[in-house]
């Protein structure tokens, strides 16, 4: 019937400009979509034989099937979340992570962070639970717990709801607990970038070839779920209030956070010690010095350096370089920071980076490589005129899907009566907008995804566009007995802090440094995409007084290959 009586208005909507009215118990037209009430009503004709009052209850009833329908099930938080890390593994397993990764690892660890947080896994008496409690319980853990020293302490798998079933009649929670989720004051409480650290804890545990910076590219490229986690969570689900802020991301996962919470959650978990990382590991240093060094289009024999350098500061050493949540260590290894560091570091050692020095050498290569037949000498001015153009077309590449990237997602959230339509309408402008720059771009929107790999830069032989350094000679650097007029310089800019909480890594002043310094830093951040900061302060404190000491007395710099 409602058809029938507003089928002849075709005004749109001030809210969402949809033209979908329908009638209330006082005859006043209401968006169907937004149920935003305007002033019209409709007009009665007398002539009518049919009963306001069966028209009226028809309308009521119609309302509440809907509203029925809407509510969805009783859901709680650690249940979204389950399903987001279930995506997660899933995502890892198709990027080529070994296969146990889902069921034996990532199951294991969300089944022990459920019982050291009490919520599932529990001894309980019984009869303690109800028996919807009962219905919404986990799987019973299997034997792949005791591959982590993990011990099942459940009679079952209830989930439980102690301090939760307050909510469970809440309208503002589309959850059964979420609001008192979102109030509940752990360190440790889950979330989306907790997601991640249960990732890299198991990418970890299998020794995989993908580092925390190479995770959260692949984040970026949406190869992992994490933006936009909603979409990943079951329609049945429905995600209204503050279910919203617990699952909607708005803004890039931090390297720094990521390794914090990965930390905090092994200890947490008091996971036994971790598979050591030997030299045939993916995680060792001289097989990611190797790997960066390709990378950043260098020299191979600068490899037989990093090496030198790595043994010389014991971090080659599989105690060291093995995570164990156990030992009384304040932070855990940062693997590909770590690496990039020695190579700066062996940078400064050959080439001083002091703005003088690395254009002296590149002249005197220059010179030898006009009239030398064979191998090339490696030519610091070609190699920085070659990755400044490089990186500068990537930087731009990037500020570019930065600024295209669409942070929401179609899943319909169920926001507040008060705000919904205004939320409504914002996404469907936001839409429009986003197309119409495209059109105005001549490009249409790229939906397809960047093939995922490990390497940011690719320099093949075959590639005549750009000269590729990997065969390049270091021959007769060392000879040159080039000196920097500053010779603190190399040392490490760190002094220890007393403070409680110390900042002073997060500061670094670009003027306070040589340029070509910053630019090989800048290089290495970007590979990584990282902050300065992080990459310095790393560099900072392998650039020690006595090892550098130790390399230019007849050390590491006074052999020759």
């Amino acid at each position: 019937m409602d058809d029938e009586d507003t089928r002849d208005y075709k005004e749109p909507c001030p809210q969402c400009s949809e033209v979908n009215w329908g009638l209330t118990e006082e005859s006043k037209f209401y968006c169907k979509s937004c149920h935003t009430v305007i002033e019209k009503t409709k007009e009665i004709d007398p002539i009518e034989t049919y009963s306001l009052n069966s028209k009226v209850q028809s309308i009521n009833r119609g309302l509440k099937r809907k509203r029925k329908d809407e509510k969805g099930w009783d859901w709680f938080v650690c249940e979204a979340f389950q399903f987001i890390l279930q995506k997660q593994a899933e995502a890892l397993q198709k990027l080529g992570v070994d296969a146990r990764i889902k069921d034996d690892v990532i199951c294991n660890l969300w089944r022990r962070y459920l019982q050291k947080n009490k919520v599932a896994y529990v001894k309980r008496k019984l009869g303690s639970l109800t028996d919807s409690e009962s219905n919404a319980s986990l799987s019973e853990p299997d034997s792949e717990l005791e591959a982590f020293g993990l011990e099942d302490n459940s009679t079952g798998g209830e989930i439980s709801a102690t301090d939760r079933l307050e909510s469970a009649t809440s309208v503002c929670s589309g959850s059964v607990d979420g609001r008192l989720f979102v109030k509940e004051n752990n360190p440790l409480k889950m979330s989306m970038p907790l997601t991640l650290a249960f990732c890299y804890l198991s990418l970890l545990w299998l020794r995989e070839s993908i580092t925390l910076s190479d995770l959260l590219r692949f984040v970026f490229n949406e190869h992992i779920p994490y933006m936009k986690a909603e979409q990943y969570i079951p329609d049945e689900l429905k995600i209204h209030g503050p279910d919203i802020k617990i699952f909607q991301v708005q803004y890039l996962p931090e390297y720094s956070v990521i390794t914090k919470k990965t930390f905090e959650l092994g200890t947490f978990l008091d996971l036994p010690r971790f598979p050591p990382i030997t030299e045939n590991c993916y995680l060792h240093p001289n097989v990611l010095c190797m790997k960066y060094l390709m990378e950043a289009n260098l020299p191979d024999e600068l490899h037989v350096w990093t090496s030198r350098v790595a043994n010389k500061l014991c971090l080659d050493d599989a105690t060291y370089l093995t995570f164990d949540p156990l030992q009384e260590r304040k932070k855990m290894v940062q693997y590909d920071v770590q690496s990039v560091a020695l190579i700066i570091v062996v940078l400064k050692l050959l080439f001083v980076l002091d703005d003088h020095t690395e254009w002296t050498l590149a002249e005197c290569a220059s010179r030898s490589n006009k009239n030398k037949k064979g191998k090339m000498l490696f030519d610091y001015k070609e190699w920085y005129k070659t990755m400044k153009v490089t990186l500068d077309k990537s930087q731009r590449q990037l500020a570019e899907e930065k600024a295209r990237f669409i942070w929401k997602s179609n899943r319909i959230l169920y926001y507040s009566k008060n705000v919904k339509g205004v939320f409504t309408k914002r996404k469907q402008m936001a839409r429009n907008l986003h197309q119409q720059f495209s059109n105005l771009a001549e490009s249409a929107p790229d939906d397809g995804k960047q093939s995922p790999s490990s390497f940011l830069f690719n320099w093949e032989e075959e590639n005549i566009d750009m000269t590729c350094f990997h065969g390049h000679s270091l021959e007769g650097i060392m000879q040159q007995n080039a000196k920097t007029k500053n010779s603190d310089y190399w040392l490490s800019s760190l002094k220890k802090c007393r403070t409680k909480i110390c900042k002073h890594w997060t500061l670094y002043d670009e003027s306070n440094f040589p340029r070509s310094y910053h630019f090989v830093l800048s290089l290495f951040c970007f590979m990584l995409r990282l902050e300065l900061c992080i990459v310095h302060h790393e560099d900072s404190k392998k650039t020690k007084k006595e090892v550098v000491h130790g390399c230019c007395r007849g050390g590491l710099l006074g052999r020759q290959r």
